[in-house]
């Protein structure tokens, strides 16, 4: 299932019920799910795992090996930091990504895309499909008990 289609059973499910709340809270409740579902993705980022559970595609093994080459890291060190991923929450919703030459190079890897990896020389990259931002079902059951959680309050 799609996380759009997971994302619209939860609005549809709470969408009368939300409307109930005053428009500040709803802002406030907005900021707090951006909040955990930004640091559940940031943590699969981590683990480098697709929010399904598999790991991340690996990098492409390079043809020429260097003499002292560095030991390889973790990919999107510096994709998963708060400076990048973004939280923009407002009365209506939420959403969690990048913005950006950010969003460019992630959406490159979310979706699996063709690009540049030196315009000069004319280089294209098939990249993999590596799902940085996503839905699991925990993340799910999170944004229902935040819901829940403000709804009783």
């Amino acid at each position: 299932m799609s996380d759009l289609t997971q994302a619209n059973k939860i609005t549809e499910r709470f969408d009368a019920l939300l409307k109930s709340i005053a428009p500040t809270q709803r802002r406030q409740l907005a900021r707090e799910i951006g909040k955990k579902l930004a640091q559940s993705n940031r943590s699969r980022i981590q683990k480098q795992q697709n929010p399904d559970g598999t790991a991340f595609a690996p990098r492409k093994k390079r043809i020429k090996t260097k003499k002292g080459k560095i030991k390889r890291n973790a990919m999107f060190k510096k994709l998963r930091t708060a400076r990048f991923m973004k939280i923009v929450a407002n009365a209506n919703g939420v959403s969690v990504g990048y913005k950006g030459q950010t969003a460019h190079i992630a959406s490159r890897h979310q979706f699996g895309k063709e690009g540049f990896v030196d315009k000069k020389k004319g280089i294209k990259h098939k990249y993999e499909q590596r799902e940085l931002l996503g839905f699991c079902d925990q993340d799910l059951e999170t944004v229902e008990d935040e819901i829940l959680r403000a709804l009783s309050n």
